[in-house]
């Protein structure tokens, strides 16, 4: 019994000797949605891109009120801001498409 809680007692000492091990790193950076829509051959499709850009923005700051502790929620919603983003685009280039015809 006294070898078990002298083995306990070490391995907490360690852990406390090695604070980064029990903390989460920040998560690399993630590019931050382009805005590379015609604002004026489509007003409303640049419009939503200005604005999955903006949450980008309120995101990485809510990251940072929070030193990045979010559990890996808000970096997932960054990089589903992107991809709607880049979705965005390729909406602009099937409508150029049709209005070509």
């Amino acid at each position: 019994m006294l070898k078990k809680l002298s083995a306990i007692t070490l391995l907490l000492g360690l852990l406390s000797l090695t604070p980064g091990v029990m903390t989460a790193a920040p998560a690399p950076p993630q590019k931050k949605p382009v805005q590379n829509v015609s604002p004026r051959k489509h007003p409303n499709i640049a419009a939503a891109q200005r604005l999955t850009a903006q949450a980008f923005q309120k995101i990485t700051a809510a990251q940072q009120a929070n030193e990045f502790d979010l559990a890996g929620h808000a970096a997932k919603a960054k990089e589903l801001l992107d991809q709607a983003n880049e979705e965005l685009k390729k909406a602009a280039e099937v409508s150029n498409i049709n209005h070509q015809k």
